[in-house]
This record gives C-alpha cells, structure tokens and sequence, in this order.
C-alpha cells in the first residue's frame, strides 16, 4: 500500500506541498518581492497553475493580512487569520466556499498549511523567538520566479494573437477591396462575389474570440484567394491603368506642398508637434471596427516602387496591403519608433497608411534625426485631417526618376 503522508490533523499532504518542502536552497528568490505585483503576474500566469480567479481571489484576501508589502528578506511569511476573519475580508464569502479554494491553492504548491497541535492558528513568542501557525507563503515567494516566466509567456502568446488577428483583418479589407476592384475590371465574373462572400464571413468571424490555429487557418485561405485575385488583376490590361494612377498621384503631388522633403520642422518639432492626448493603456481598435476611415488612394504598387528598401523585411514580394503592414511592423523596433507612436499613427492614419509612413521614412532614415518624433508630427497632422501620404511617396519616386 502506498504511504501517503498527512499533517497532524489528518489532512493529506498533497506532492505539490512536498515539492515546495524540499525546494533547495538556490531557488529561492534572490530579493524580495512585491506581493501585489507577484499576484497581479499570478492572475496572468493562473491557467499554468491550475488556478481558477476565485482561488486568486482568497489568496489576496491572504495576502492582505501580510503585514509588508514586500514578501521575502528575514520575515517569517505565515498569516495566521481565521476561517471568520478570511471570510470578512473576502466580502461574506462562505466558509465551506473558503475552505475549498484554500484546499486548491495548497493543492497548487502556492501556500503551505502550518497546523497547531491542536489545530488553531495563532502565533507564539517565547522571548525572541516567535512561532506561527496558519498559512505559509513562502511557497508562493519560491515561486515568483517561475510565475513571471509563466506570465511573460502568456503575454508573447496575446502578443502573437493580436498581430496575427490584425493581419487576418487586413487580409479581409484588401479580400474586399479587390473583389470591387476586380468587378471594375472584368464585370460578370464569379470569382469576385466569392470574395466578397469570403470577405463577409472573415468579418463575422472576427467578432469571436479566435485560437491561434483558428487565425492561421483564416490567414492561409486567404492569402491564397489573395494571390489569385492579384494573378487575375495583375496583367498586361491593367498597364496602362497603373500609368494613370502614377499620373494622377503626380498631379496630386504638385498641387500639394506637403510632402517628406518640405517638412524638417516636424523632424524637430517632434512629439512636441501636439499629438491628441490618446489613453496609450486603452487597446488599439481592431482594425475591423475602421471601415469608415479612408484606405490610401495610392496604389500599393507605387509604393513598393518608391520604398524597395522595406522588401528586406518582409519574405516573398509584397503584393497586399497586409503585407507591407507585415512589413513595417518589423522595421519599426529597429527604426527607433516606440510601440505607443506606432498605436497611435494607425489609429489616427489607419494601418496601411501608417505603414506607407514608415516606409517612405525608412527610405531617408538618414535625414531624419528623431523618427518617433516624426511619426508622431504626422500623426497628430493626420489626427486634424491634414495629412495625406501621397505626396510622400511621390517626392520619393521624384526623387529616384531624377538620380
């Protein structure tokens, strides 16, 4: 038969509780931790644990009898409260509901039981010393290391989800916009309602809340459909419709002074050019709910043309919008342009054309001293209606022609 240990009250000793015992010396935490921050990493990480909230929920109510803020150092890390006392402070949460949440945060080697003999909690001075029974928390000091490992994972892991259903959103815009272009084109053609159709489900689908399998799933279906609906645009008819488009940028061009090559007081006027206050802790809109902002009236393709040093970043040739966001999305650390600049230039800009600005600056990355402060400059012109990346891409192409 197999022994199983118990405490002097005769509770099972769970192998959680027995790991936590006989955890050496060298794990433990070099410095002392703030028990509110390990809680707020724990409720991140909780899934990894085996915790549900309401478990979270006791273990705060236990920590707020801790008398520091900071768990670790030479203090003694035991509260000793009673079952009425947990209770209280956690709002009149019944004893028997206590009771079993506190079973399931021992059972996760988060706390450790310190039983009496005669099974009360309570400390005792002897001189000096002090003995405490009740609820140990050293485990969950032990641990902290681990539970912001944990943490940081789950926040790479909503990272990745959030870029990727940013690229499955823009898939669907450009699914949606060549379907009307392409009935431009080639008019009676079914192969364009199927994209609207496909477009139409993309949308309603990101309304869930999708898996990563899900999102990679959409992306790969549509990146093929992506790519046959550009095979079938993309031919010798559509020629002389890019030479216009060119045309028509050019004038745009000439009939507008603003452009990169005529605004050095946004390089230096930085983040000081007056960006609208924006709430950087609120999350960016998905880009689903931005329908109603204009798409870039310059055709992706002279963009390409005018910014080839982004290609670098991206595998393959850029042919779709989401592409070249994809793109841009990489440059952007290493341009030196903050996460909040990048947020708030697609709120205000949209992200096909905050991704066009990049572009186009990565191409004079050498003129600009203060690339986040520009972005921002621009952004708080786009935010204002006065903003049009255009002519931008443009002098870029002027520029080239004339080298």
């Amino acid at each position: 038969m197999e022994y199983t240990p118990i405490s002097p009250f005769m509770r099972p000793i769970s192998l959680a509780h027995l790991r936590v015992i006989e955890r050496p010396e060298a794990s433990v935490p070099a410095r002392p931790v703030n028990k509110w921050e390990l809680l707020r990493e724990l409720s991140k990480a909780q899934a990894a644990f085996g915790v549900s909230e309401r478990d979270l929920t006791v273990l705060q109510g236990l920590l707020s009898f801790f008398p520091d803020d900071a768990l670790g150092g030479n203090a003694e890390m035991v509260v000793f409260p009673s079952n009425k006392a947990i209770c209280e402070r956690l709002n009149g949460m019944p004893c028997s509901t206590m009771r079993r949440h506190l079973a399931r945060l021992v059972e996760a080697g988060l706390l450790q039981r310190r039983d009496s003999p005669n099974g009360k909690r309570y400390v005792r001075k002897h001189g000096e010393d002090r003995v405490a029974f009740g609820f140990d928390l050293s485990p969950l000091y032990c641990q902290s290391e681990e539970i912001a490992r944990a943490a940081e994972a789950v926040r790479e892991a909503e990272e990745r989800v959030r870029r990727l259903r940013e690229v499955v959103s823009l898939m669907r815009r450009d699914l949606a916009a060549l379907a009307e272009f392409g009935d431009e084109m080639q008019p009676g053609l079914g192969f364009w309602d199927q994209l609207r159709d496909r477009a139409a489900l993309t949308a309603r689908a990101l309304r869930r809340k999708l898996s990563v399998e899900d999102l990679a799933a959409y992306r790969a279906d549509l990146e093929a459909l992506l790519d046959q609906a550009r095979n079938i645009i993309d031919g010798p008819e559509t020629e002389e419709m890019n030479t216009n488009d060119a045309h028509s940028e050019r004038h745009h061009h000439n009939s507008n002074k603003e452009s990169i090559d005529i605004e050095p007081a946004l390089e230096e006027s930085g983040a000081a050019a007056g960006v609208p206050d924006v709430d950087t802790n609120e999350p960016v809109a998905d880009v689903d709910e931005q329908d109603t902002r204009h798409l870039p009236k310059i055709p992706l393709h002279l963009v390409i043309a005018a910014c080839p040093s982004l290609k670098t970043f991206n595998q393959g040739e850029i042919r779709h919008w989401h592409q070249l966001f994809d793109a841009a999305c990489h440059v952007r650390p290493a341009m030196g342009i903050s996460a909040s600049a990048w947020e708030e230039a697609q709120r205000f800009m949209g992200p096909e054309q905050a991704s066009i600005v990049v572009a186009a600056m990565l191409e004079r990355f050498a003129d600009i001293r203060s690339p986040g402060g520009y972005l921002r400059a621009l952004t708080a012109k786009a935010a204002a209606g006065e903003f049009f990346c255009g002519p931008m891409v443009m002098a870029l192409i002027g520029r080239r022609n004339a080298a």
